[in-house]
């Protein structure tokens, strides 16, 4: 099976959530034509499991995590922060709880092979439904520097 559709199966119908409940939330689209996958803006998203686990992201996202889709999906999102800045991710992740979206958020993440890399000027953003049950939550964010 490809990454591609690896992920959508994953993502499953939580993949429509992504894209309106970011319109929702910025009013403008999360991916210009529709095409989650093939955007240059990396776009991720995580469960409501206890640790929330990342059950989505896009090419970009995968190239800069470098990982395959197999080993993103099984990821405790919060191993994505080096565990000495987990404590600025949690900070924003209250914030998001009490906002439903955060914006120009900055932070540093880590690639799998140890690589550290800067977001800049992301959206973190809360997965609703219509009847406003959280699904989880998502990033999406075109700036980044290797460090």
């Amino acid at each position: 099976m490809d990454e591609r559709t690896l992920m959508e199966r994953s993502a499953g119908a939580r993949l429509g959530l992504l894209a309106n409940s970011f319109a929702k939330a910025t009013g403008r689209p999360l991916a210009p034509g529709g095409d989650i996958w093939s955007s240059s803006a990396a776009i991720v998203a995580h469960d409501t499991q206890d640790p929330p686990r990342f059950f989505y992201g896009n090419a970009t996202a995968l190239a800069l995590f470098r990982m395959s889709a197999a080993h993103f999906i099984s990821l405790p999102s919060h191993e994505s922060a080096e565990s000495a800045l987990r404590a600025e991710r949690a900070a924003m992740l209250a914030r998001l709880e009490a906002d439903d979206v955060v914006t120009g958020y900055h932070g540093v993440r880590i690639a799998s092979d140890g690589t550290r890399f800067r977001i800049r000027d992301a959206v973190i953003w809360n997965l609703r439904d219509a009847n406003g049950q959280r699904h989880g939550q998502a990033a999406w964010f075109d700036q980044w520097e290797l460090l």
